[in-house]
């Protein structure tokens, strides 16, 4: 089975920031084989990202948070961007954010 893939308002942002297109590439390559088999690949989330998954891509540096949704065969990218531990500008910090906002359903 083939999921649609479909990238927030937020992920677009965040990709669209990255300096370098080779860099950009690499993750928009590594986003589109979540097609298939999503659920195989990264890692669940718990905690406050429970519900969601974290794949490593370019290097071991960057993340792409996402949530595959079975019924509508989705996956939907919630926010991509890099492995900082302990800083304000890490991925999961910023995927925490969004699920207190409300932004992003779990």
């Amino acid at each position: 089975m083939t999921y649609r893939i479909e990238l927030t308002p937020t992920a677009l942002a965040a990709l669209a920031k990255i300096p370098d297109r080779r860099i950009q590439l690499a993750i928009r390559d590594r986003i589109n084989h979540l097609a298939r088999d999503p659920e195989q690949q990264g890692k669940s989330l718990g905690g406050e990202l429970a519900g969601l998954r974290s794949l490593r891509a370019v290097g071991q540096r960057y993340r792409i948070i996402y949530r595959v949704e079975r019924a509508r065969i989705l996956v939907l990218i919630v926010t991509v961007g890099l492995r900082k531990a302990g800083d304000k500008q890490d991925v999961y910090e910023l995927a925490k954010k969004l699920v207190r906002a409300g932004l992003i359903k779990l």
